[in-house]
């Protein structure tokens, strides 16, 4: 079975999928962290890839930029590969001026001005949170760890936030009690779809730039600098198959 957008066949992906915007991260990610795996997807430079991590077999697919292209590739592996959750993992651009570069955060929920949801399901809907369940077993794994994440509202964004030509005008127009932490532009798609089919999806994200500070993280940088919210994503992953296993005894 296949899709447009996706050559894998069914069962070639796992339940859970850490999902990067680049593929080249994807890529990036088996390579460094898993103990073998498998190339189950190229359709347009996208990859996915299957393996094992610590034997817990993990899918890691690229969603590309933008919320239209994370809307095609969530809605396909939740509709028609049987995946269960989905745990973004990217970069992000802080709001608040105590953000260092690398901070980990965690979106609670994503605001958006796009009319992603009324064009998808006729629903004029802008704000949509992300799995309370899984949210807590990423939290549960960062303290075993000794990882610090960061919790709060996100915006996602049409457009680069750095390239927002009034980025004050924008922070205005937002609702007054969001608060938001940071902007991407990828997790109020997945948010939204993974909400439709009633399954599971996260975002972790890695401060790479803010508007307090003149400072950017480089390619090299971000590559090496997302390390501790990669080890986050994987090992929560295997925390959960772990729990999963252990309750059907």
């Amino acid at each position: 079975m296949s899709t447009p957008h996706n050559n894998a066949n069914l069962g070639d992906i796992a339940k859970t999928v850490i999902m990067p915007g680049d593929p080249l991260r994807a890529k990036y990610i088996v390579e460094n962290f898993f103990d073998d795996y498998q190339l189950v997807n190229d359709v347009r430079g996208i990859y996915a890839y299957t393996g094992n991590y610590k034997r817990t077999r993990i899918s890691v697919m690229a969603s590309g930029m933008g919320m239209p292209s994370m809307g095609i590739y969530c809605y396909e592996l939740y509709k028609f590969y049987d995946v269960e959750n989905i745990i973004r993992i990217g970069s992000c651009g802080a709001y608040k001026p105590e953000l260092k570069l690398f901070d980990i955060i965690l979106s609670e929920g994503a605001y958006t001005e796009s009319n992603f949801a009324l064009t998808f399901n006729n629903d004029n809907c802008h704000y949509v949170k992300s799995d309370n369940t899984l949210n807590k077993s990423i939290c549960s794994t960062a303290d075993k760890l000794g990882i610090n994440i960061l919790k709060g509202n996100t915006v996602c964004t049409d457009s680069f936030d750095i390239y927002i030509t009034d980025i004050n005008k924008f922070l205005d127009r937002l609702p007054p009690d969001l608060n938001p932490m940071s902007a991407e532009m990828e997790a109020f798609a997945l948010f939204y779809t993974a909400n439709f089919f009633n399954k599971k999806a996260s975002c972790l994200m890695s401060v790479v730039d803010s508007k307090f500070i003149d400072t950017f993280a480089t390619t090299e940088e971000r590559e090496s600098g997302l390390n501790n919210m990669i080890t986050l994503a994987l090992e929560t992953v295997k925390d959960l198959e772990h729990k999963s296993k252990t309750s059907n005894f």
